[in-house]
């Protein structure tokens, strides 16, 4: 490990560390414009210049190696000077347009323009002008800004794997553009707005809304998919503006899905602010006492097997605890979490993602079952691409042949596949002979008719190979769900089984918290009460409706699909009369004469961890034991296929989302270009 010695002080450094790393490991601050630690090394900007002895010019410490005995000057009147005229420089043909930049208050040229440029320019030529770009819905371009740094071109190459953006013509006509200005088509398109250092480019959604000094900003957690990636929520009064990453190196690093990012708009698009009652056929507004009324006249005296509750996706761990609790204090045993059908439960370790997030990148090989990553989990894909891009990683596809941004070997697109894998050979052996080897299986595998089967084939396959078993959920509330006990007791009904017993008169009251993706032609006649947060599915079919909280409005645990159990905080209040879901129905209980034995939040929390102890391990993944085995059973011969049919409308608040709408519109025109093309 060589030495350097930055401004007087020395300072050791991991071999292969460039000399901005050293001046970074001294408490040196060097500015910087095209260089990021995730990103591959330009060495375009010159910001970054320093002094190093026996060098007849200054040099760029991004791209320079630090060598033992290196001594580094940053401070010199020589550096001085350098960062000034490269300021000089960048700023020729900058509009200098920030009093209408978005940017504006978080800008990396503002700040070092401030800290380390001059006060006037020698340049008096007319400034460059260059046409705004079309990227898509989402990223809203004035290239004129651009100080063509490259790191929207290199993230979209290299972390997105979608290389969509490059640069055309040299010298002053280089522009920095998409291929033909098509929209970007990857789901982590957004996270080039944040890289970019100056207003080049922006969120087009967001425009010339807010500015960053006027917002509020709340640390919490993302539920459009089952990662928990980890963001910050932006607010002003009630409204949420904008939704940002934060840098959690275990869970999303410091990238989020377009999804993620965009859906702010949909949270006070058809929202469910005050409770309703259906009367006569048609729903009218109620007041909180008259709907739970109406809820008491059913369930009063109703028997436990009469009744079933459906818990959702976007749920938090406190109102699954408490519909738990409810449901098993009013006798009935149907009760479940897995509304999409999935055939998994019991031992933990057979349901969460046991190798972790982090985990993937010392994977040398990965099966991956009846999954596509890209549409399910955008961050698992992107963590699985920057493996693949260190090389010696080799990975194989059971399911639907779809582009995941990296080389993989099709296998298969069934159980048959997983079948022959059973008996060795092929990749089996692959797998076998790998130091780290993975299995993911995806929903796509575990929603059929035959999902047990194929999770026993699937961790019998892990058993027999020494690889380690992990699930990719999609549901941001499955693993808590699993994990607090949602699913039916002895004798109990499984979504299929209580939607089959509604159609045939068997079950009279179905509780909805949240489901809105279940088949809602089989309820029947049954009587429905629909808890949620908008006007989706399950408000249209409902007999009352009690308005809850949408995951910004409330304080909340979430497990994400390693099993993580995260805190989710509110950023703004629920809109008019509706509350936090497990306020809701611990004041039903009550109504019910069932009364839930906790008042506080404090109180429900220590109910959680009595039930399930590693949800006091907050930002932790407790290890789940040793896999189980698993009843073998037939599989049929019908492909895999994945549950994300449309990545940008899979839950209520999404598909409330205008801007979730228009990026959905917005790919299916592109794909009908290019088969036109074709």
């Amino acid at each position: 490990m060589p030495k350097v010695t930055v401004d007087g002080i020395e300072v050791e450094v991991p071999a292969g560390a460039t000399l901005l790393q050293a001046c970074e490991a001294a408490g040196v601050e060097i500015p910087r414009f095209c260089y990021h630690e995730r990103l591959s090394i330009a060495g375009n900007c010159r910001m970054c210049l320093v002094e190093v002895e026996k060098s007849p010019k200054p040099v760029a410490s991004c791209a320079m190696p630090a060598s033992e005995g290196a001594i580094v000057r940053t401070t010199t009147e020589q550096v001085k000077r350098a960062r000034e005229g490269v300021m000089e420089f960048l700023l020729i043909n900058h509009p200098l347009d920030c009093p209408i930049c978005d940017q504006g208050g978080e800008c990396d040229l503002q700040d070092q323009s401030m800290a380390y440029g001059v006060d006037g320019s020698r340049f008096h030529e007319n400034k460059r002008a260059v046409e705004e770009k079309y990227m898509g819905p989402l990223v809203k371009t004035v290239m004129t800004r651009c100080i063509q740094c490259t790191r929207c071109v290199r993230f979209a190459t290299e972390v997105a794997g979608t290389p969509e953006i490059g640069a055309i013509g040299r010298g002053e006509d280089m522009e920095i553009t998409t291929y033909l200005e098509s929209t970007l088509s990857s789901e982590l398109s957004a996270n080039v707005v944040d890289l970019c250092p100056v207003g080049a480019l922006t969120f087009r959604p967001t425009a010339f809304t807010a500015r960053p000094w006027e917002l509020r900003k709340t640390e919490s957690v993302d539920v459009m998919d089952a990662v928990g990636s980890n963001i910050r929520v932006d607010a002003r009064g009630s409204e949420v503006i904008r939704i940002l990453p934060r840098l959690n190196e275990d869970v999303n690093e410091e990238w989020i899905s377009d999804k993620t990012r965009f859906v702010a708009d949909g949270l006070k698009s058809q929202r469910l602010d005050r409770p309703y009652v259906r009367i006569n056929g048609k729903l009218a507004e109620a007041s909180w006492a008259e709907a739970f009324a109406a809820i008491a006249a059913k369930l009063k005296g109703a028997k436990g097997e009469r009744i079933a509750a459906i818990a959702g996706d976007l749920a938090a761990a406190e109102e699954l605890k408490a519909l738990k609790d409810l449901f098993t204090s009013l006798g009935s045993p149907n009760i479940d979490c897995r509304q999409d059908g999935a055939k998994i439960g019991g031992a933990r370790s057979s349901y969460i993602f046991n190798a972790t997030i982090a985990g993937i990148e010392e994977a040398d090989a990965i099966l991956i079952i009846g999954s596509d990553p890209r549409k399910e989990a955008p961050i698992i894909n992107a963590r699985i691409r920057k493996r693949s891009r260190v090389g010696g990683l080799k990975v194989g596809v059971i399911g639907p042949r779809v582009d995941l941004t990296y080389d993989y070997d099709h296998l298969g697109a069934g159980p048959d596949t997983l079948k022959s894998l059973a008996s060795g050979g092929g990749f089996a052996d692959v797998l076998k002979n790998a130091k780290a080897p993975m299995i993911i299986v995806g929903q796509g595998a575990l929603t059929r008719k035959d999902g047990a089967a194929v999770l026993a084939a699937s961790v019998a396959l892990a058993k027999a190979t020494n690889a380690s078993f992990n699930m990719l959920h999609t549901a941001a509330a499955r693993v808590a769900g699993l994990d607090l006990g949602l699913v039916p007791a002895d004798g109990g009904r499984d979504v299929a089984a209580i939607l089959d017993g509604a159609s045939k008169g068997e079950i009279d009251v179905v509780y909805l918290l949240g489901a809105d993706e279940i088949d809602f032609t089989k309820l029947g006649s049954a009587f429905v009460i629909y808890q949620g947060t908008h006007g989706d599915n399950g408000a249209h079919r409902a007999d009352v409706i009690l308005p809850g909280a949408a995951y910004t409005e409330k304080d909340g645990l979430y497990a994400n699909t390693e099993g993580r159990v995260q805190r989710g905080n509110r950023a703004a209040f629920p809109p008019g009369e509706a509350r936090e879901d497990w306020t809701i129905l611990r004041a039903l209980s009550a109504e019910l004469g069932k009364t839930l034995p906790y008042d506080t939040h404090a109180s429900l929390r220590d109910a959680i961890v009595a039930a399930a102890p590693h949800f006091a391990s907050i930002d932790e993944v407790v290890a789940a034991g040793a896999l189980p085995d698993l009843a073998s059973g037939e599989m049929d011969a019908a492909a895999f296929d994945t549950p994300v049919k449309d990545f940008h409308l899979t839950n209520a608040i999404a598909r409330a989302s205008k801007t979730m709408a228009d990026c959905s519109a917005e790919l299916a025109r592109s794909r009908r270009g290019a088969q036109a093309a074709e």
